[in-house]
């Protein structure tokens, strides 16, 4: 799909297109960011004259997201530079409004659609069936996309990048952390599919560790306080999974546990700096810029979309926050990295 020509310039640019120049003409940018990692390092080079525009939709603003966002959008500027236009638009943690904005993606007719979190991949599959779609900042791609004996590739318009941190080893780091601990809450919002998931594994492995578990699913934020409440009441420790619902409202769950002195386990950084004690997480940043560099590879015809294995994250930091644990009276084990204060 080509996108809309408007203006004086209509004629020419219709010539073009017909001639395969593939849309507007534009300069290459002299100079690359210098924050991604290299997206030219997979050999992609735009065709001359060539531009693309980019959808980005991105399900809600915390700090995980944000970062994928960024990686993604630093890796497309350094290979492409002025060649792609990318236009970023936040759901702001409504999932219709995925829906809305992905929409007019495919009516102005993008090039590639990169769907940041669970819901906003889902709105994007639903949409266009032949449009590229990248999706990151997703768990596990069968469970979002109801696929049986998920393979790791999608094989239709769909690939993208995985945030999956090894479920064992966090409940491994949750054992490191709390021996004598006897029973663990997972909380998570039952609106998003990948949340049950992590609880169902984390759950079976901390029950192979001795643990006694309860899942605690809340279905918004209507319910959150109340649900986190009875979580904190029943519970010597608390597990929360890579979880948007949550990053968005990591004050409600450190309202409630940190003054009653139960301890959560994160799944991801961005939370645990606002309510954990500890988490085993990967970079986001680092798996938008792998994102982007799909994104290269398919815009300029390097890869083919639905030949693409999902990609996952090369490497997990254990991490703790500082001003939780002390004020939990908690001595980080051996290995971790304090989070960066703010």
């Amino acid at each position: 799909m080509k996108k809309m020509i408007r203006g004086s310039m209509a004629a020419l640019l219709a010539a073009l297109m017909l001639a395969g120049c593939g849309g507007q003409t534009s300069t290459p940018a002299s100079t690359p960011s210098s924050g991604a990692a290299s997206a030219s390092s997979t050999g992609s080079q735009p065709a001359e004259g060539a531009s693309y525009v980019v959808g980005v939709c991105q399900l809600a603003p915390h700090d995980a997201l944000d970062a994928a966002t960024q990686g993604f959008q630093d890796a497309l500027k350094e290979a492409l530079g002025d060649q792609v236009t990318i236009e970023v638009k936040n759901a702001a943690g409504d999932t219709p409004t995925c829906a809305t904005i992905v929409n007019g993606f495919v009516s102005s007719g993008v090039d590639l659609i990169m769907a940041n979190a669970t819901a906003s991949l889902q709105a994007a599959v639903s949409a266009t069936s032949d449009i590229p779609i990248l999706g990151t900042s997703v768990t596990e791609y069968g469970v979002a996309l109801g696929i049986d004996d998920f393979s790791g590739t999608v094989g239709t318009n769909v690939s993208g990048t995985s945030d999956l941190a090894p479920l064992d080893q966090q409940a491994a780091m949750l054992q490191e952390w709390f021996p004598d601990a006897k029973t663990v809450g997972l909380l998570y919002c039952s609106a998003e599919p990948n949340s049950q998931y992590q609880v169902d594994v984390v759950q079976a492995e901390l029950e192979k560790l001795g643990y006694t578990c309860t899942q605690y699913p809340f279905s918004d934020t209507n319910d959150m306080s109340s649900v986190t409440q009875n979580a904190a009441d029943n519970s010597d420790v608390i597990y929360v999974p890579t979880d948007n619902t949550v990053a968005n409202n990591t004050g409600v769950v450190d309202n409630i546990c940190r003054p009653a002195g139960v301890p959560v386990i994160a799944g991801e950084e961005g939370i645990c700096s606002g309510c954990g004690v500890a988490t085993l997480s990967i970079s986001y940043y680092d798996l938008g810029v792998a994102t982007g560099n799909m994104a290269v590879k398919i815009l300029t015809g390097e890869a083919d979309v639905s030949q693409m294995p999902i990609e996952y994250a090369p490497q997990f930091t254990k991490k703790y926050n500082a001003a939780i644990c002390a004020d939990l009276g908690l001595t980080p084990p051996e290995g971790y990295e304090a989070i960066a204060a703010e």
